[in-house]
């Protein structure tokens, strides 16, 4: 879909996997795009500079630390859209509280204070999670946000400090919860990248034990960007809304590994380790809001998905 106005957007987590494709997305629909990382060591940093050449000459990039007031000099002045991806993401043993304040909550708010002075801001789209819900994320978006991880609690920080600017009327701005996302570009801790390399390495994958029931709303990026693509030019809509944006569709663990193994033609050996603490056990994306406001219906099923991971796999690291 073309729009019939061209804008200078800010894409924070720019050099991160769901900040790249956004990035792409909003370049090829003939936006100027400014793509912010701060290049964190939470993976290789050759991950994101491979993301980052996906980008050559269709974004600019700046590296900053949305943490440091001082880098938003870096920032240009005249931006119309911010999309905020950058997070401390995930559940990680290496990343305590303090990271995850400082990443999730601190750089919100500065980001916010810096969006606050921008003259020509028409709008400000906060990326969440659906491990705000809980344990259990089967809920729609009016359901009391029950977080058990580090992750899940500053990420609902962050979203209230967009969402309070709304409420006062400073800010423009609506939050989406996204789920369990996959694709090319998956970070390498995520579990299709580790199942794919698995598969194709003889690498043994480390398995959570009792995780193979688990279920997940998996949402192929494509669709997660078009969702999120759907915001511009429904500004009024969606301001001071949240909004779910996944795949209906459930699947256990097992019949993602089953599906990794089908297309790889490849078994995969378990290394079975303890069950970790916040990892959720049931995730369903219920997106009716997000049908009715944005539009919104995903289309890739999980074998289309997960042969394009593949395929991305196999063309960047065999």
């Amino acid at each position: 879909m073309q729009f019939l106005f061209k804008m200078k957007i800010l894409v924070t987590g720019a050099a991160g996997f769901i900040g790249s494709h956004m990035s792409e997305k909003l370049a090829g629909m003939q936006h100027e795009v400014i793509g912010v990382d701060n290049l964190s060591s939470f993976y290789p940093k050759e991950l994101k500079m491979l993301n980052l050449q996906s980008m050559q000459d269709k974004v600019a990039f700046i590296e900053a630390d949305l943490t440091n007031h001082n880098d938003y000099k870096l920032l240009p002045a005249d931006i119309d859209y911010i999309f905020h991806f950058a997070a401390q993401p995930g559940l990680s043993e290496k990343s305590g509280f303090a990271e995850y304040l400082s990443n999730n909550v601190t750089a919100t708010y500065e980001l916010i204070e810096f969006a606050k002075q921008l003259k020509h801001l028409k709008f400000f789209v906060n990326i969440s999670t659906s491990s705000v819900y809980g344990l259990d994320a089967t809920k729609d978006e009016t359901a009391i946000p029950e977080p058990v991880s580090y992750y899940g609690i500053t990420k609902l920080a962050a979203e209230q400090l967009a969402l309070a600017e709304s409420r006062k009327k400073t800010l423009n701005a609506c939050s989406l919860r996204l789920y369990s996302v996959y694709g090319p570009r998956e970070r390498p801790d995520k579990l299709y990248t580790k199942l794919i390399r698995s598969a194709l390495t003889n690498e043994p994958f480390t398995l959570v034990e009792g995780s193979l029931q688990h279920t997940r709303s998996f949402s192929f990026v494509g669709d997660i960007i078009d969702g999120i693509a759907a915001v511009i030019g429904k500004e009024e809509t969606v301001n001071n809304e949240i909004i779910n944006i996944g795949n209906s569709m459930q699947y256990t663990t097992r019949e993602g590994i089953d599906t990794v193994e089908a297309l790889t033609g490849n078994k995969i050996n378990f290394e079975i380790i303890p069950p970790r603490t916040g990892d959720q056990t049931t995730t369903k994306a219920i997106i009716d809001k997000a049908k009715r406001l944005l539009n919104y219906n995903p289309q890739t099923s999980l074998k289309e998905g997960v042969q394009q991971q593949l395929n991305w796999f196999k063309q960047n690291f065999l």
